[in-house]
């Protein structure tokens, strides 16, 4: 049983938990509110601050298989090996079931692609998702097939080195060719389903950071990339719709109102958001790997009648 040591005293356990076991601090959070971690033989809070010469004992469960359908449903793979898979999502598939989406989302799609070779991180065996996209924005996003790969992927979103990178359409003309949003974001206060931008120091807003650069401008619109260099819940449309340019196609965060818009409802089909690129090292090899999406039928197609507009 691991010690701590003087570095480490002062630290959260769940902290030094995650550390310990090489995994997730959500996966360690999860172990202690389960009592499977002792710290001098007594259960503590997740919150407790260790100090030097704490025994922290972790009993890390076997992995259970994961109650979930799997479902034959065709998959975009861009690339996969033993270790990962690279997926062109759909807009309008939902990452992993939840209420109200129980099926047909991508981890029931990949239970049944990957049949047993799946990860088993977090105490459930199923497809490691890393990271997700929004169930109305499309393109690439990465899953690991074991343990390993899992870990090792988290930590590099937690490190910033894995290169997410979207092209969307915004309402308005940004004013500047490129520029960076810098502004925490948490969980909307009376509407739960939403996110929305805080002052720092609030409590539960996180640091979040996207950069955008322009690519082309129509009247009152504007195409540009945008590169997230952390990863919040609904990060993008939260930050353009908090300087004023929300996407296209998004109601939510306040897209939806232009004419243009109404008259091009069912084609938009949701945010104009696209998930074009991805960069990482792989887990085994640590070789960069780089990945790209076309864009989808729908994205394109508005691209080209917003080229038409005067």
């Amino acid at each position: 049983m691991p010690k701590i040591t003087p570095e480490q005293a002062g630290e959260r356990l769940d902290v030094c938990v995650a550390a310990l076991g090489d995994m997730t601090r959500s996966a360690a959070q999860r172990l202690i509110e389960e009592g499977n971690v002792t710290v001098n033989g007594r259960i503590a809070n997740k919150k407790y601050k260790v100090s030097a010469g704490d025994t922290v004992e972790i009993v890390v469960p076997a992995p259970v298989a994961v109650d979930l359908a799997a479902e034959d449903i065709p998959l975009d793979v861009v690339y996969e090996d033993a270790d990962i898979i690279v997926i062109n999502k759909p807009s309008g598939m939902v990452v992993h079931p939840a209420p109200g989406n129980e099926s047909g989302t991508l981890v029931n799609a990949l239970m049944a692609h990957c049949g047993d070779s799946l990860s088993g991180i977090n105490g459930e065996i199923r497809p490691g998702i890393v990271h997700r996209i929004d169930k109305d924005t499309s393109g690439l996003l990465v899953c690991a097939k074991n343990d390993d790969a899992h870990v090792f992927l988290s930590s590099l979103l937690k490190t910033h080195d894995i290169r997410r990178v979207y092209h969307a359409v915004v309402v308005g003309n940004l004013k500047e060719d490129t520029g960076t949003v810098n502004a925490p974001i948490a969980r909307h206060r009376t509407d739960r389903k939403r996110m929305a931008v805080y002052p720092a120091g609030t409590a539960d807003a996180r640091e979040a950071i996207t950069h955008y650069r322009v690519l082309e401008r129509y009247p009152g619109f504007t195409y540009a990339e945008m590169r997230l260099e952390t990863g919040r819940t609904h990060q993008i449309r939260v930050h353009m719709s908090s300087i004023s340019h929300p996407l296209i196609g998004d109601p939510v965060y306040g897209g939806g109102k232009t004419p243009f818009e109404k008259k091009h409802a069912r084609l938009l089909d949701g945010q104009c958001l696209h998930a074009a690129e991805l960069t990482f090292p792989h887990p085994r090899t640590h070789r960069q790997m780089t990945f790209h999406a076309p864009l989808p039928e729908n994205f394109q197609r508005v691209l080209a009648i917003l080229r038409t507009l005067e």
